[in-house]
């Protein structure tokens, strides 16, 4: 008898350890994952480390290597006017789809400062 709750114990055990563990190995959600994308600004261009990234957060880290000033917007989010050199975090939550980025200075955009970033 005394065995038998051994063994009644011991399984118990490994159940509660698997069921703790197991959502973490089993998981294939992209929920609570974050992508740093490095974004140079320069004239009259992106590029981008990456154009595309799982669901979920997005960290954009923009340098302006230009002559003049430059900003990056994506999903209605973007940073501040960047000088020539400075540099920006842009944080940012995406789901699955295509997303148009741009630089919102002057007539930027047309010239070239534009793209599309694609969310799997």
């Amino acid at each position: 008898m005394p065995r038998m709750k051994f063994q009644v114990g011991l399984a118990l055990g490994a159940f509660v350890a698997l069921s703790a563990v197991a959502p973490l190995a089993l998981g294939s959600s992209h929920a609570g994952t974050t992508t740093t994308v490095s974004v140079k600004a320069s004239e009259f261009k992106f590029v981008l480390s990456r154009k595309t990234a799982p669901h979920g957060t997005v960290v954009f880290k923009v340098v302006n290597k230009g002559h003049v000033a430059h900003d990056f917007k994506i999903a209605g989010k973007k940073t501040v006017k960047l000088k020539p050199g400075k540099s920006a975090t842009l944080k940012v939550t995406l789901k699955k789809g295509t997303y148009k980025y741009i630089c919102t200075v002057d007539a930027h955009a047309v010239a070239g400062m534009k793209g599309t970033f694609k969310v799997t």
